[in-house]
């Protein structure tokens, strides 16, 4: 094993070959400051802490970015983990350096009052710092791709956490910014972390077709080079098997068999120069019979995020359907590392306007539909936007214009500006009138007919526009002109939602509760939240959600002395007591359980037993924390009635027949372990129609497989109901409610 200034010996070396007029003194002089910052400290697999930061720097190296990228990457945790300061830092190794960590640092450093929040505030963390220079988010990236390497040294929670948020926000920017081959790493790292059965179901059903596929991948490589020296094409031909998470998604999402998907084997073609890339694709269509409806160019109409490289889908001649993608030698190395190969520091042009040109003007139109935008949409959104696939369609002047899958006319329009849509009237897609939720398709022709009399957007577009930016043009039309109209708007879908609930719209209006549900939602005037629900800023079942989590917090206090008072005095002054604490009784409960004939105290369900509506329940007061509702027949309930010194504790509870509310179960499965069964289990799921929460499998030393699924349900009927469904899968010999 090298040592740590054996590797940095090789960092050099490996810069000295794409910079070799650097001054790798000053690489010297960081790495130095960096072992002396982090000496003594260790991860989590006992390894000197400086091996972590040696990692980034090489990955850093592999992008080809320039020296002080390099020298940030040795550098970037000790900000946050030493003594040292972003002065000291920029003492020692000049301003450019040091903005670099602090850039890298701040993306972590921050706490939030919500997952949604803190997830909207790190995009726009790494929105702005792209914007400001993409140095800092490629640096990251690659700090992400070393940490989830070595991830099997965590815990399971930190490692599905970290899996889950690489998933959602580093890997979508990745795929943003080009880096194919560190998306596809994460992604597959990420998979083996959040579903671990799949993960090796799928690597195993691969390695097995791998070894049977050999002499089919050899033979078509063989043959295709073969034909291409006969042509007298330089060409380069190589085979691949499609990376595990891309396959995950396509049979669990789209339901398809290893066997359904067309491109799990691909063939690379790598030329010289451009027309070649054309003289290839004849040759493969002239040897194998292509598949319609399965060709791309995308050279002729680039991705976003810079790709190119023509695909085509062909069935071989044992009737084996492959991709074959065909590009130059310079679009092969964008398409492996993305805007990092096109890094304008190595052309030596100025600095200064690292997120100025067009290549990242989408950056600035994520951080511009960030505003008026609530927490969660943006967060949805945003994921579209950065991860979806995309159509190409063509204006009327034939400019190139590139939009989500399943975009509409609105989205082109608003695309085009934002006074095109607000102003379009009707569409034209290759010169015929279509609807406005019309999908448009790639290589059509589009055509906005826009009126000077346009009343402007409807509200209903917000529902039919797929991008983010289209949504937020929308919104700040809304905002801007109808005012009054968003008010009324807002106020009726909130007053629906809060009844939903089962609170009076009385209660949250009186002197003692509107300032405090003022303060939880952030608005300085029900009229503001009224409004901002209207034009789509906030989420009338957002805010009802926190209006009722406020109520709870209110009553709290309450209900938290009625419990400490529980041991002292008999359960009828507990009820009385705790009913004075509420601000009001209403004919509904909020929780949908009632409490001693108590609609509003404080309740919670036991994660022991996951109670459901149909199930025999009984309550037990804690010490702070409201009462905990069991099922009669969990083995704590029993346990604990049978302690003198808990028997006052325990209360009567029913379920509120007119609740609309649903509830989280849990059910263990325990069956053969087989290949499928995780998949199966998840189809029924899937047909059952119930949200599922999480799903966890595990296999077992004696040759069977244990699966615990947490469910959504609205009562008992539903949990029988999938319980029925499960005991038929293939297998299977018990389905039971987890208890106890």
């Amino acid at each position: 094993m090298l040592t740590m200034d054996q590797r940095f010996e090789r960092l050099e070396e490996k810069i000295k070959t794409y910079l070799p007029a650097s001054d790798t003194k000053r690489l010297r002089d960081a790495y130095e400051c960096a072992t002396k910052q982090h000496e003594g400290q260790l991860r989590k697999d006992g390894s000197p802490f400086i091996s972590h930061p040696l990692a980034v720097a090489d990955l850093v190296a592999d992008l080809g970015l320039d020296i002080e990228s390099v020298m940030a990457a040795l550098l970037h945790d000790c900000v946050e983990d030493t003594d040292i300061s972003h002065e000291e830092l920029k003492h020692l190794f000049g301003p450019t350096v040091a903005d670099l960590v602090d850039g890298v640092t701040k993306l972590t450093r921050v706490q939030y009052t919500s997952k949604e929040e803190e997830q909207v505030e790190n995009l726009r963390k790494m929105l702005m710092a792209m914007a400001k220079d993409i140095r800092v988010i490629l640096i990251k990236i690659c700090d992400r791709v070393h940490n989830i390497r070595t991830m099997e040294y965590q815990s399971e929670r930190k490692q599905r956490e970290k899996s889950l948020e690489t998933l959602e926000i580093y890997a979508p920017i990745a795929h943003r910014l080009g880096m194919q081959r560190m998306k596809w790493e994460m992604e597959d790292l990420s998979l083996k972390y959040l579903d671990p059965i799949a993960y090796q179901e799928i690597s195993e059903e691969l390695a097995k077709q791998a070894q049977q596929k050999e002499a089919f991948m050899l033979a078509t490589q063989h043959a295709i080079q073969g034909r291409l020296e006969e042509e007298g094409i330089r060409g380069t031909v190589y085979g691949r098997i499609k990376h595990i998470y891309s396959i995950y998604r396509k049979m669990y999402i789209q339901n398809k068999t290893l066997s359904e998907i067309f491109d799990l084997y691909a063939f690379r073609v790598i030329v010289d120069d451009m027309p070649s890339c054309y003289n290839v694709l004849g040759v493969i269509h002239d040897m194998y019979k292509p598949v319609l409806g399965r060709f791309k160019d995308y050279i002729g109409t680039p991705k976003p995020n810079l790709y190119q490289s023509l695909h085509t889908t062909v069935i071989g001649s044992s009737g084996m359907p492959f991709e074959v993608q065909i590009r130059t030698w310079e679009m092969h190395h964008t398409a492996e590392y993305g805007v990092a190969a096109h890094w304008k520091y190595k052309q030596g042009l100025p600095t200064g306007q690292e997120g100025g040109d067009d290549a990242f003007s989408w950056v600035r139109q994520l951080l511009e539909s960030q505003q008026d935008t609530d927490a969660e949409e943006y967060v949805r959104t945003l994921k579209v936007d950065l991860f979806a696939d995309e159509v190409f369609v063509f204006t009327p002047r034939g400019d190139v214009i590139n939009l989500p899958a399943g975009a509409t006319p609105i989205d082109f329009a608003y695309h085009i500006h934002s006074a095109v849509g607000n102003g379009m009237v009707a569409a034209k897609v290759n010169g015929r009138i279509v609807n406005f939720d019309y999908r448009l398709n790639s290589g059509e022709i589009v055509e906005v007919v826009t009126s000077k009399t346009a009343r402007g957007p409807s509200r209903d577009w917000m529902k039919l526009a797929k991008s983010n930016e289209a949504r937020t043009k929308i919104r700040q039309w809304f905002k801007r002109e109808r005012r009054e109209e968003n008010i009324a708007h807002g106020r009726a879908m909130f007053e629906s939602e809060i009844k939903h609930q089962g609170i009076s719209i009385a209660l949250i209006s009186s002197e003692e509760v509107l300032p405090h549900v003022l303060k939880k939602l952030r608005f300085g005037a029900l009229e503001e939240m009224y409004a901002a629900i209207g034009y789509g800023g906030a989420s009338a079942q957002k805010c009802a959600n926190r209006v009722k989590e406020e109520l709870v917090h209110l009553n709290r206090i309450q209900t938290e002395k009625v419990a400490e008072k529980a041991m002292d005095l008999p359960p009828t002054h507990v009820q009385v007591e705790a009913g004075v604490a509420q601000a009001g009784n209403r004919k509904k409960s909020t929780s949908g359980v009632i409490v001693e004939d108590m609609t509003d105290c404080m309740v919670k369900f036991a994660k022991c037993c996951t109670p459901v509506p149909g199930d025999d329940i009984v309550g037990f007061i804690t010490r702070g924390y409201g009462v905990s509702v069991h099922r009669q027949d969990c083995p704590n309930a029993i346990a604990s009635r049978a302690k003198p010194q808990e028997k006052d504790r325990w209360i009567t509870v029913s379920w509120d027949d007119a609740s609309q509310n649903t509830y989280k179960t849990a059910l263990e499965l325990t069956g053969k372990d087989r290949d499928g069964l995780t998949l199966d289990v998840a189809m029924v799921l899937s047909t059952a129609k119930m949200r599922l929460i999480s799903l966890a499998a595990n296999s077992l030393p004696d040759g069977y497989a244990k699966i615990s699924v947490v469910l959504e349900v609205k009562g008992s009927a539903d949990v029988i109901s999938v319980m029925n469904k499960l005991n038929q899968i293939s297998g299977v010999y018990q389905v039971s409610r987890m208890s106890g």
